[in-house]
Protein backbone atom coordinates (compact mmCIF):
# COMPACT_ATOMS: atom_id res chain seq x y z
CA UNK A 1 0.00 0.00 0.00
CA UNK A 2 1.24 3.47 -0.82
CA UNK A 3 0.19 6.55 1.13
CA UNK A 4 0.88 9.97 -0.37
CA UNK A 5 0.91 13.23 1.52
CA UNK A 6 0.27 16.09 -0.90
CA UNK A 7 1.65 19.45 0.16
CA UNK A 8 4.49 21.89 -0.24
CA UNK A 9 5.72 21.59 3.35
CA UNK A 10 3.26 23.52 5.53
CA UNK A 11 2.86 22.58 9.18
CA UNK A 12 -0.40 20.68 8.52
CA UNK A 13 1.41 18.61 5.88
CA UNK A 14 4.21 17.78 8.32
CA UNK A 15 1.68 16.88 11.02
CA UNK A 16 -0.22 14.58 8.65
CA UNK A 17 3.03 12.88 7.68
CA UNK A 18 3.88 12.30 11.36
CA UNK A 19 0.37 10.99 12.02
CA UNK A 20 0.59 8.48 9.17
CA UNK A 21 3.96 7.23 10.44
CA UNK A 22 2.61 6.98 14.00
CA UNK A 23 -0.43 4.99 12.85
CA UNK A 24 1.80 2.67 10.81
CA UNK A 25 4.00 1.97 13.82
CA UNK A 26 1.20 1.79 16.41
CA UNK A 27 -0.84 -0.76 14.42
CA UNK A 28 2.13 -2.53 12.81
CA UNK A 29 0.84 -1.77 9.32
CA UNK A 30 2.77 -2.17 6.11
CA UNK A 31 2.66 0.88 3.89
CA UNK A 32 5.04 3.36 2.38
CA UNK A 33 4.55 7.08 2.99
CA UNK A 34 5.55 9.31 0.09
CA UNK A 35 5.62 13.10 0.09
CA UNK A 36 4.40 14.86 -3.05
CA UNK A 37 5.66 18.45 -2.90
CA UNK A 38 5.73 19.66 -6.51
CA UNK A 39 2.72 21.85 -7.27
CA UNK A 40 2.20 20.34 -10.73
CA UNK A 41 2.18 16.82 -9.24
CA UNK A 42 -0.26 17.87 -6.50
CA UNK A 43 -2.63 19.44 -9.02
CA UNK A 44 -2.79 16.18 -10.99
CA UNK A 45 -4.91 14.88 -8.11
CA UNK A 46 -7.39 17.73 -8.58
CA UNK A 47 -6.92 19.28 -5.17
CA UNK A 48 -6.51 22.97 -4.47
CA UNK A 49 -5.97 22.85 -0.70
CA UNK A 50 -3.31 20.98 1.23
CA UNK A 51 -2.63 18.73 2.89
CA UNK A 52 -4.01 16.02 0.70
CA UNK A 53 -4.08 12.37 1.70
CA UNK A 54 -4.02 9.76 -1.06
CA UNK A 55 -4.33 6.05 -0.33
CA UNK A 56 -3.61 3.72 -3.25
CA UNK A 57 -4.10 6.59 -5.72
CA UNK A 58 -7.51 7.54 -4.27
CA UNK A 59 -7.85 11.00 -2.71
CA UNK A 60 -9.29 10.53 0.79
CA UNK A 61 -8.84 13.92 2.42
CA UNK A 62 -8.21 17.51 1.31
CA UNK A 63 -7.30 20.60 3.31
CA UNK A 64 -7.39 19.04 6.77
CA UNK A 65 -5.85 16.44 9.00
CA UNK A 66 -8.37 13.61 9.30
CA UNK A 67 -9.06 11.93 12.61
CA UNK A 68 -7.14 8.74 13.33
CA UNK A 69 -10.35 6.69 13.46
CA UNK A 70 -11.29 7.86 9.94
CA UNK A 71 -7.82 7.01 8.61
CA UNK A 72 -7.98 3.54 10.16
CA UNK A 73 -11.30 2.95 8.41
CA UNK A 74 -9.76 3.94 5.06
CA UNK A 75 -6.87 1.57 5.77
CA UNK A 76 -9.28 -1.27 6.56
CA UNK A 77 -8.19 -1.55 10.21
CA UNK A 78 -11.52 -0.56 11.82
Amino acid sequence: MIIKILGVGCQKCKNLDKLMLTIRDRYNLKYEVQKVTELDDIMEYGILMTPGLVINEEVKSVGKIPKEKEILKWLGVE
